[in-house]
């Protein structure tokens, strides 16, 4: 942990976040220090053998972001796994809400420590309840076949507009005024623009990065990956129907996530996450995601099935 995560990890309420941090066009802090309280709040505290304790950031909305509970519950899976083995694949259930007034407590069971792969089960609970639950596989590392579908062509995220530049005026009315600890650019057109002209493709493509540089640890750079999967996949399922957050009379949440880590990657470098949207039905969107790689390696997939229920 970097010292500046340790003092975000002394001040979880985030008081001290307004010093000398950059801000984005729209005021909205952004860059290290930002990552920093990002890597603080994954740097969970062990209370016992396997239980650990996470809190949530003082700008939270409503219910904690189901990005957040994915990454400590996957750091709190990790820290019980010997180092040389990777994780390569998670699947979870957002069960309720989460409140980010209060720690959530993540208890972790040992499912099985075989001789290639280690099995591991976390459940997050909150005044007695469980909130959310994740099974992850952790394997040594191993040779074999080799194959990727290739990345789409795209052009360089450097020319793109950054997500501040992208979203003015409209940063508050879609509830976005907060800090950014992840680098987010668009390629396909933002939903929020998009919707204007009514549905389209079921498509999004972002690049997006870690905005700030990240130590040098395997189970922390996936972890921010799970962080940031959350954060823009749902975005193709609103796009095939022309309605956005905040702007139309849509809510949702997410229901479940899976990933698969195919491939090591750095999160504080540039990833193309190309999502689509293959089906949605019974108020439910569901959504695909591929995590490439700058040189056009795929490194991780994402499936995610949620909530979206959209009033006239």
């Amino acid at each position: 942990m970097t010292e500046a995560a340790r003092a975000a990890a002394a001040d979880p309420a985030g008081t001290r976040l307004q010093d000398a941090v950059p801000l984005d066009v729209n005021g909205m802090p952004h860059g290290q220090p930002v990552l920093d309280s990002l890597v603080a709040l994954l740097d969970l505290e062990r209370i016992e053998e396997n239980i650990f304790r996470g809190v949530s950031p003082a700008s939270s909305p409503v219910r904690v972001f189901g990005g957040q509970v994915a990454g400590q519950a996957l750091v709190a899976a990790g820290r019980t796994v010997p180092p040389e083995r990777r994780v390569h694949s998670l699947h979870a259930y957002f069960i309720r809400p989460g409140d980010p007034s209060i720690p959530i407590v993540y208890e972790v069971d040992r499912t099985r420590d075989g001789r290639s792969f280690t099995t591991r089960r976390v459940v997050a609970v909150q005044r007695g309840k469980a909130i959310f639950s994740l099974s992850a596989s952790f394997q040594i590392e191993e040779e074999g076949i080799d194959h990727a579908e290739p990345m789409p062509a795209v052009p360089d995220p450097e020319t793109l507009p950054t997500f501040g530049e992208q979203i003015g005026p409209l940063v508050e009315k879609l509830g976005r005024a907060q800090p950014r600890p992840i680098d987010v650019r668009y390629v396909t057109e933002p939903p929020w623009v998009s919707r204007e002209r009514g549905p389209r493709e079921a498509r999004s493509q972002v690049w997006m990065r870690a905005d700030g540089v990240l130590p040098d640890d395997d189970l922390l750079h996936v972890c921010i990956a799970a962080f940031a999967s959350d954060m823009t996949l749902l975005d193709a399922v609103l796009a095939r129907h022309g309605v956005y957050w905040g702007l139309d009379k849509v809510s949702g949440a997410s229901l479940d996530h899976a990933m698969w880590f195919h491939r090591r990657f750095r999160a504080d470098e540039w990833l193309l996450y190309d999502c689509a949207s293959p089906s949605a039905s019974g108020a439910r969107g569901l959504a695909t995601g591929r995590f490439f790689a700058r040189d056009g390696s795929l490194v991780a997939t994402v499936v995610q099935e949620g909530l979206l229920r959209v009033s006239d």
